[in-house]
């Protein structure tokens, strides 16, 4: 079976650890630390990547931000924004950028894999 690729984009190692974690038996990990290299990521390589975990807060380029510049360059597949901020206003932010679901952060497995299974429509 191939294993689904996701973009990580995190500035925080503990986080993209965290991440790498739980996922790593299921799935190819990419990550970047920042809004503006995924942009790039996704503009040369977005065929071969199957969804995103964007960080909102990062520096040089926010994750919203990114967001919009990635759906701007046609990119379909899921984004799911990790954010430490649970406000609505965020999470409406969130989604008006283009993401498709919100997580918060600390993250936990169970919501990430459901998350996963929910934009990915599989059972992991």
């Amino acid at each position: 079976m191939h294993k689904k690729t996701i973009l990580v984009v995190e500035d925080q190692i503990d986080n993209y650890i965290l991440v790498k974690a739980y996922l790593k038996e299921d799935f190819n990990l990419i990550n970047e630390v920042n809004g503006e290299a995924a942009v790039k990521k996704i503009t040369k390589e977005g065929n071969n990547i199957d969804l995103v975990l964007m960080d909102i807060k990062m520096p040089l380029m926010d994750g919203l931000s990114a967001t919009r510049k990635i759906r701007d360059f046609g990119f379909e597949k899921p984004i799911i924004a990790l954010t430490a901020y649970a406000y609505p206003e965020e999470k409406r932010a969130a989604y008006d950028a283009g993401c498709d679901h919100y997580l918060t952060k600390p993250i936990s497995k169970v919501d990430l894999i459901e998350a996963l299974n929910i934009s990915l429509n599989t059972n992991i």
